[in-house]
């Protein structure tokens, strides 16, 4: 019992610590703090105690301690789950995928700095710190389960909503790797309004630079988003209207889909208020978040139409 509740506390503290890495990597690149430690990894300017101190510095180097702490809290939340909790069918394969990822986005973090690399490459980071977050949240919420905190597995999702759920949470990678291109290309202001480019001539493509279609077509891939989520939500829960879970966790989704096309919307708005543009990077990470919940259900319930 008090492991389990260690257990507990190491998964809330590591999902939220989680939380502070994505919004720490976007802070990053939205305040250009890329370069704060210059081109060297993990010390600043190859200095143990930097002397002098930047803005720049202080955000890139307080991105690194938060990783970096997070990385030690994660092999222990890993290793204790795959001890004490290691027979529910997830948790090995969720204990591995949060350990790699989360390696795996700070070596890619740590090349960029060491080795320029191009916008293209840099954008799969936040991504790879998007899988690494849906893993950990996995994670917790498989702990809080096996605690008898709530109840999913009475829920059976039938295989043509497996496969649109599993669609639609690829195609919201593909969306977020848009984002985080517009972030790296330096494209968020090159439209001045909003949906379209200009709205005074919404049509008119003939004159767009490069910046200016990286931006549009993220405006459109989130557009196909809003729409594909809005009626994923409608049929799902209408055909498991029975289902708590289900009405309540696809509720959820639309409100989070909702709110990131109005803080997509407020980022030109606002002219890129930083506080904005945050919220954006992670209002998506609990969107991709809670589908990879589904996608987890999902499997379940594609095992127990096998065992039938």
């Amino acid at each position: 019992m008090h492991t389990m509740k260690l257990l507990k506390w190491l998964s809330v503290l590591s999902t939220l610590g989680m939380v502070f890495v994505l919004t720490g990597g976007a802070l990053v690149t939205k305040t250009g703090s890329a370069d704060g430690c210059g081109d060297s990894w993990p010390l600043c300017h190859g200095e143990l105690i930097p002397s002098e101190i930047t803005p720049e510095l202080v955000i890139e180097l307080s991105h690194r301690l938060v990783s970096g702490g997070m990385g030690i809290l994660v092999v222990i939340l890993a290793v204790l789950a795959w001890r004490q909790i290691g027979h529910v069918r997830e948790v090995k394969f969720l204990a591995f995928l949060s350990v790699f990822f989360l390696f795996a986005q700070a070596l890619i973090g740590a090349a960029a700095v060491v080795w320029e690399q191009n916008d293209f490459v840099l954008a799969i980071h936040f991504g790879i710190s998007l899988i690494s977050f849906a893993s950990i949240l996995l994670l917790t919420l498989l702990i809080f389960e096996v605690d008898k905190k709530f109840d999913s597995k009475s829920l059976i999702i039938r295989k043509k909503h497996r496969l649109e759920i599993y669609a639609v949470s690829f195609y919201t990678f593909i969306v977020v790797y848009t984002g985080a291109l517009v972030r790296h290309t330096e494209s968020n202001l090159v439209c001045g309004s909003w949906p379209f480019c200009n709205n005074a001539a919404p049509l008119d493509f003939a004159n767009y630079s490069a910046e200016q279609w990286i931006q549009m077509g993220h405006r459109l891939a989130a557009a196909v988003l809003f729409i594909w989520t809005l009626t994923a939500c409608i049929r799902l829960m209408k055909s498991y209207s029975h289902s708590r879970v289900m009405r309540g966790g696809w509720g959820i989704i639309l409100l989070l889909i909702s709110l990131q096309v109005l803080s997509g919307a407020l980022i030109i708005f606002t002219m890129l208020n930083l506080g904005i543009a945050l919220l954006h990077a992670l209002i998506i990470s609990c969107f991709f978040g809670l589908l990879c919940y589904f996608i987890l259900l999902s499997s379940r319930s594609s095992k127990y139409e096998k065992e039938s």
